[in-house]
C-alpha cells in the first residue's frame, strides 16, 4: 500500500503480459472481460454494476430509473445507413431498452479535433436531432471540447441516457431460465461489414447498410402484451456470439443456437468469407436477442415480427437444462461447436 497515494500501485493485471492498452481491450472480447474483471469492477464493485447488464436499473422513491453511457468512436465518421451521431443516439437508446425502459433523455459530449470540416460537424448534429426525434427522446444536457489537430481523429461522441422502467418489468441475465426460446430481431453483420467494406475499398453488387436502429418501440411492445421476456441484450461490438456468451456467464446457463436459422445477408455472408470473418462476431446496431418464456415465444415472435425493425425475427434456440455457462452452435450436418470470446479485436473502431 503506497502511503501517498493510499492505494495499491500493482496493477492488477501482469504488465509483463499487456503493458500497455491494446485497441483488443475495447473490442467486447476476452481483453475487454479482463479489463472489466480485473480493474474495473473491484475498484467500483457494487450491486448495479454486478449485474453486468446494458444499464444500472435503480429505485428512486418508488420510480425505477435506468442509467447508461456509451462512447462512439467509429471510422469513417459518415458510412452507408448512418453516421457517428445517429450511432450515438441509437446506441444508447437502445442500451435503456435493453434494461426494459422507456428512453427518455440523453447527454451529448462532443469531442472535437482542430480542423474538423464544420460542415461534417452540421451533419452529424442534423443527424442527432432527427434521430432523437425518431426515438422520442430529448437531449437534455452537453459539453463540447476541442483537442489539437492530430490528437482526436476528427470527432469522438459520449452519450448517457435515463428512462423509466414499469412497474413489475425486471429485465436482466440472472432472469434468464432454463427452456427460455432465444428469439433474434433481425439480420446480422451489416453493421461491421458496412463499416468495413468503406475502409477496405470493397465494392459489392448492392450496397449493405449499416442496421442501426432505435430498438425501444419494439421492446415497448413485447412488455405491453405482458408476455414473460426475462432477458434483452443488443447485438453491438463481438456481435450474436459474445452476446450470447455474456448472458450465458452472466447467468450462469447454457444456451444452444441452430446455425442454419440464422438470418444473415448472402452480401454479408460473402463480405465475411472474402475478409476472414465469422459473422455470429460481426457488429450489429438495430439487433437483439430476446430470452422469453417457452410458452409466450410462438406470440412474441408474431409480435416481433409485426413490427418494421422485426420482420425478420426468428427462433434460433433455447437455454438448455445443463448448467455449464456456455454456448452452443449446431450446423446443418449434425456437428457443433461452442462459441467463445475472442481474445483481440476482429473489428477495431465499428462503433
Amino acid at each position: 500500500m503506497s502511503l501517498t497515494t493510499g492505494f495499491p500501485l500493482a496493477c492488477p493485471i501482469p504488465l509483463t503480459d499487456y503493458p500497455t492498452v491494446l485497441l483488443g481491450h475495447g473490442g467486447g472480447g476476452k481483453l475487454t472481460q479482463q479489463l472489466i474483471e480485473r480493474l474495473m469492477l473491484p475498484a467500483f464493485n457494487n450491486p448495479w454494476l454486478g449485474m453486468r447488464h446494458d444499464g444500472a436499473v435503480m429505485d428512486l422513491q418508488g420510480v425505477r430509473l435506468a442509467f447508461t453511457t456509451d462512447s462512439y468512436v467509429v471510422q469513417p465518421l459518415i458510412f452507408p445507413g448512418g453516421d457517428i451521431g445517429r450511432l450515438a443516439v441509437n446506441g444508447t437508446v437502445n442500451d435503456l431498452a435493453m434494461c426494459g425502459a422507456c428512453p427518455l433523455w440523453l447527454s451529448l459530449g462532443f469531442i472535437l479535433e482542430e480542423g474538423l470540416p464544420m460542415e461534417t460537424l452540421w451533419r452529424v448534429i442534423q443527424s442527432i436531432q432527427h434521430a432523437a426525434k425518431s426515438a422520442n427522446v430529448s437531449v437534455v444536457t452537453g459539453d463540447t471540447k476541442v483537442v489539437e489537430k492530430g490528437k482526436g481523429d476528427g470527432l469522438f461522441i459520449n452519450t448517457s441516457g435515463v428512462g423509466v422502467v414499469p412497474a413489475g418489468v425486471v429485465i436482466a441475465p440472472s432472469q434468464v431460465r432454463a427452456g427460455d426460446a432465444v428469439l433474434l430481431s433481425g439480420d446480422l453483420g451489416r453493421h461491421g461489414i458496412a463499416i468495413m467494406a468503406v475502409r477496405e475499398g470493397l465494392n459489392f453488387e448492392t450496397t449493405i447498410e449499416s442496421d442501426t436502429a432505435p430498438l425501444a418501440d419494439l421492446v415497448a411492445r413485447l412488455l405491453a402484451a405482458k408476455m414473460q421476456v426475462h432477458c434483452l441484450r443488443d447485438l453491438t461490438r463481438g456481435g450474436l456470439a459474445s452476446g450470447l456468451i455474456e448472458i450465458a456467464h452472466a447467468a450462469k446457463v447454457s444456451i444452444d443456437i441452430d446455425e442454419t436459422v440464422l438470418p444473415i445477408q448472402e452480401e454479408v455472408r460473402g463480405a465475411c468469407e472474402l475478409l476472414g470473418l465469422d459473422p455470429l462476431y460481426v457488429a450489429n446496431e438495430g439487433r437483439c436477442v430476446a430470452f422469453v418464456a417457452a410458452d409466450d415465444a410462438s406470440r412474441a415472435l408474431e409480435l416481433m415480427r409485426s413490427h418494421p425493425l422485426g420482420r425478420d425475427a426468428t427462433l434460433i434456440g433455447y437455454v438448455a437444462d445443463a448448467a455449464p455457462s456456455q454456448v452452443t452452435v449446431h450446423n446443418a450436418i449434425g456437428s457443433q461447436r461452442m462459441l467463445d470470446l475472442f481474445s483481440g479485436e476482429q473489428l477495431p473502431r465499428i462503433c
